[in-house]
């Protein structure tokens, strides 16, 4: 997000950038634009911390909390932490690329709906004792930031890949049906050919997949 978002905003600034694993954050801090919009620096700093325990006073001072790819591994009683922190800091959060179970292939075949529910009950699964909310996450975090105060925007914002997204579609395509195999034993016994099929179909340029996300912005 500090590489997308720092060269668009003028002004200098400061990114404070959070993660459990310090492998993360050495690489995200390596990669660090070093200048916004105007030409003003961008700064930033590291730090080993778990989001999920932010509070408030934790974000005193700062303007924007981002994250991609986040809400949708929390549990209910995580996200509302979460928006209790921001609203309670006078602190903006633009939260991206969060699933909400809509999965498109094209061309179709009878396997797809199986693999895409067990994908989805797999992203609800309990880890830790902690139930994640997979695709009710974006539902759950606009509940909860309003609830808390916040006016909240939000809007679609589906991956459509194709032709020119080999890669991806061939390193999504192994995730999801994995998590799908993981979550159903007897989708497991498929799976390889499922896969097989379908990678050979992006990989001869035949398969188009639209994968749905929701973006939320919470202002003060």
């Amino acid at each position: 997000m500090a590489r997308w978002l720092a060269p668009r905003m003028p002004g200098p600034q400061h990114w404070v950038l959070t993660d459990r694993d310090p492998a993360l954050l050495a690489e995200a801090h390596d990669r660090l634009p070093t200048a916004a919009r105007d030409g003003s620096p961008v700064t930033g700093e590291v730090r080993r911390v778990d989001i999920t325990t932010l509070r408030a006073e934790d974000l005193a001072g700062h303007d924007l909390v981002t994250a991609s790819a986040l809400l949708d591994v929390l549990t209910a009683e995580e996200v509302d932490g979460l928006a209790a922190a921001c609203v309670g800091a006078g602190c903006a959060a633009l939260l991206t690329l969060t699933v909400v179970g809509q999965v498109r292939i094209e061309p179709a075949e009878p396997r797809d709906l199986p693999v895409a529910a067990a994908f989805d009950a797999h992203q609800q699964r309990v880890v830790g004792g902690r139930r994640l909310l997979g695709p009710d996450a974006a539902t759950a975090a606009e509940d909860a930031f309003a609830r808390h105060g916040a006016h909240v925007r939000s809007r679609s914002s589906p991956w459509h890949l194709g032709l020119d997204d080999v890669d991806l579609v061939v390193a999504w395509l192994h995730g999801w049906v994995a998590a799908a195999a993981a979550q159903d034993p007897d989708l497991a016994r498929h799976a390889d050919a499922y896969l097989a099929r379908r990678l050979e179909a992006a990989e001869e340029g035949r398969l188009r997949v639209t994968v749905g996300h929701l973006d939320l912005l919470a202002m003060p």
